[in-house]
């Protein structure tokens, strides 16, 4: 893992679009809490709750193709159509400090452990 990264692959028994996975795992309970289908920009993305503006665990696409049997699971910044913008200015305004948060700060560290914990979660539903 790279300063402030963290990505862990699953794989899953069949293939599926972003969008029926989400179907499958929308009513489960992970320890990173409910998932929720997210517009980031020209896409959608599945997300759960954010730790703050920072840290946020995704899951996405690994694999080519509409239907795939890969995916990602990594930490983020929050996403949301308004929420780059808004990081991205916030970068500006402090010269980068407010983005020490997200490889460094004290939800950075708990964001990562629910990155392997929710692939591992996913990985168990044996989708």
């Amino acid at each position: 893992m790279a300063l402030g990264f963290k990505i862990k692959g699953v794989k899953t028994k069949g293939k599926y679009s972003l969008e029926e996975l989400f179907a499958k795992i929308k009513d489960v309970e992970f320890t990173a809490g409910k998932p929720e289908w997210t517009k980031n920009g020209m896409a959608y993305v599945i997300t759960f709750p954010a730790l703050d503006r920072n840290n946020q665990v995704w899951i996405l696409p690994g694999g080519l193709g509409k239907a795939t049997n890969k995916f990602n699971v990594q930490k983020q910044q929050a996403a949301g159509v308004g929420n780059a913008a808004k990081n991205a200015a916030l970068g500006v305004l402090t010269d980068g400090l407010s983005d020490l948060n997200w490889s460094v700060g004290g939800h950075s560290k708990r964001c990562e452990e629910l990155v392997d914990i929710t692939a591992q979660e996913l990985g168990d539903l044996g989708l």
